[in-house]
């Protein structure tokens, strides 16, 4: 199959399937996963992660995570098509950003990087404009939920609420913070009603219970 079938069929395990790491890791090693634009996600393996914050393993298995979170409550986005794509990509930036530094692994700016590398791989598949840069803006602010609750200077609040839809970027950061093994649901949930009272949002957005 060509790249913008195998796009599509990636796309169809993401909407429909209840757990689409079990597709995914099916086809990671596959000769068409390696292939361009494809291995710009798929190169996340082996991408080492700070034990501290990741002991589940290393960026692919992370995004493993995050995916089957994503699957479980995409239809509370306001686009679940969008939104499963942006769950995929959504930490593309680490295999070109990730580093150790007196010890310690760190992945800075990987949110800018994946934006970047995002809009690299949905512009190889020759996707509509408008589908693309949703799925690029929440990549690129999907930490905004760390830097806003901890006053950090990166945060962008007025392009945050310009360029995303606010419940969104909280959906994406709550499956983010849960695709972790040292999770933890109650301080996940005050994190991401804190982002959201700073940002004056009223939602009706639920999150799971665990």
């Amino acid at each position: 199959m060509n790249a913008k079938q195998f796009y599509q069929e990636i796309e169809l395990h993401l909407l429909q399937d209840e757990t689409p790491s079990h597709y995914l890791n099916s086809i990671c090693d596959t000769p068409q996963f390696r292939e361009y634009p494809f291995r710009l996600i798929q190169c996340l393996k082996g991408i080492p992660q700070s034990p501290k914050y990741h002991p589940e393993g290393d960026a692919w298995v992370h995004t493993m995570l995050v995916v089957n979170q994503a699957a479980q409550v995409k239809h509370k986005s306001t686009n679940p098509k969008v939104f499963m794509w942006a769950a995929l990509l959504h930490d593309i930036g680490k295999a070109t950003t990730t580093s150790t530094r007196k010890g310690k692994i760190t992945s800075y700016d990987h949110d800018r990087a994946g934006a970047k590398l995002a809009e690299e791989f949905l512009d190889k598949l020759n996707l509509e404009q408008s589908f693309q840069q949703t799925i690029v803006h929440l990549i690129y602010y999907h930490m905004h939920i760390l830097y806003v609750t901890k006053n950090l200077p990166f945060a962008d609040i007025e392009g945050l609420k310009r360029n995303t839809n606010v419940n969104d970027v909280a959906l994406l950061g709550w499956c983010d913070r849960m695709g972790r093994t040292n999770a933890n649901p109650e301080q996940e949930r005050e994190n991401i009603d804190q982002f959201l009272h700073r940002l004056k949002v009223k939602t009706a957005l639920t999150l799971p219970k665990y």
